[in-house]
């Protein structure tokens, strides 16, 4: 199957036809007062929550409180907690949903993540490449020195997925260890290290391409098939995307082709109240217009940006709108499903583990990863991780 049919963004609906759409809907239902986690105070995420927040003020009286938090863990907490109704997140969210990486911990364990709307806007995510550097392709990175980014598992499972793209991996590369992330970029700049993965728009990618080495992009062919079945076995959140912003001179008159994923996945709790769910869905879609210039990336919640068919199940009130403006099939119906199941399949498989999980952490680690392979196995589904 092709990517652009496999990995399809559903049609633009005009507001007035969503209007008529949802005419006999009850009005949108929303308490006084929201918490939401966020990214940092600096970040595209914290200002679209805010952009956000003052449309739902202003339009329902309702008013949103944002806790800022700097890593994964600290603003995935509250939600586990129940100590705020949604998460602005990145996609830790899937890794929660999943029970991986950080999130294969005896204090976590697969998290009951639904989706309520995700914002896909101008970026990308790729690997940054040296731009004196003959590479055009991630096929063309066979050999190179690459950034890893210790303690970073989503940008180190992003640079993986960009490798196996062009049938590589790390033993096909030459891996070179940073300690933080905006280090790698230095040490780009500097000659010690070739490429770091990254969003094309971040400022350390505008350094880079300001620097004598300047910057390169890897193209990701949208029709070559084998290469995303092969990042999709590795990180299956990863969608063909058109970038048209980005450092190195990306635009709409220049864009690129490569990949994304969303950037906010604003999730709760499968437990939140449905009038809360649909209210939310309901306002950012009917008052689009009022809040998508107010904040970078904030156009990327329109309809016609919503993957109905993404890696992480909706929340059930969310597709009750989908499916009363007409926005939703069955296929998108039975992929829903299986998203479903395949949560279910996995805290099924955690209360067991739990129950007689050995108190040493890395062993821990070690035998959930191997009791939820064996689960999923079970089940008919894929690992992916391992």
């Amino acid at each position: 199957m092709r990517p652009s049919a496999r990995y399809m963004l559903i049609a633009a609906f005009p507001l007035s036809l969503l209007g008529s759409a949802v005419s006999h809907a009850s009005d949108v239902e929303l308490p006084s007062t929201m918490a939401w986690t966020a990214y940092g105070t600096n970040s595209s995420g914290y200002a679209q929550a805010v952009a956000i927040g003052n449309m739902l003020q202003n339009k329902y009286d309702s008013s949103v409180r944002i806790l800022p938090g700097e890593n994964d863990v600290s603003r995935m907490t509250p939600l586990k907690q129940g100590r705020v109704d949604l998460c602005a997140c990145g996609i830790a969210s899937y890794y929660g949903m999943e029970g991986v990486m950080m999130f294969a911990d005896r204090d976590w364990g697969p998290q009951p993540i639904r989706v309520i709307t995700t914002s896909t806007a101008s970026f990308g995510l790729s690997l940054a490449v040296a731009g004196d550097l003959n590479v055009e392709t991630p096929a063309d990175l066979a050999g190179k020195r690459i950034a890893y980014i210790r303690g970073d598992d989503a940008l180190n499972k992003g640079t993986e997925a960009y490798l196996a793209f062009g049938g590589l991996t790390w033993d096909d590369v030459e891996r070179v260890d940073y300690p933080g992330y905006a280090r790698s970029f230095d040490g780009i700049i500097a000659g010690d290290v070739d490429a770091s993965f990254t969003t094309t728009v971040t400022p350390p990618a505008q350094q880079l391409a300001s620097s004598p080495r300047g910057i390169n992009w890897p193209v990701l062919d949208p029709n070559d098939e084998a290469g995303w079945e092969r990042m999709a076995a590795v990180a299956p959140y990863f969608r063909p995307h058109e970038v048209t912003a980005g450092a190195g001179d990306i635009s709409a008159d220049d864009p690129l082709a490569s990949a994304s994923y969303p950037y906010p996945i604003v999730v709760a709790n499968q437990d939140l109240e449905d009038n809360v769910a649909y209210g939310l869905i309901k306002a950012l879609q009917e008052n689009y217009d009022d809040y998508k210039d107010n904040a970078p990336g904030a156009n990327g919640y329109a309809l016609e940006y919503q993957d109905l068919q993404w890696v992480v199940p909706f929340h059930d009130a969310v597709v009750e709108y989908y499916k009363e403006i007409d926005a939703w099939t069955d296929e998108m119906q039975a992929h829903q499903d299986q998203l479903v199941e395949r949560q279910q399949v996995l805290i099924d498989a955690w209360e067991q583990f739990m129950q007689e999980a050995p108190s040493d952490n890395d062993a821990f680690a070690s035998e959930w990863m191997s009791a939820r392979a064996s689960a999923l196995s079970d089940a008919g589904f894929e690992p992916i991780f391992e």
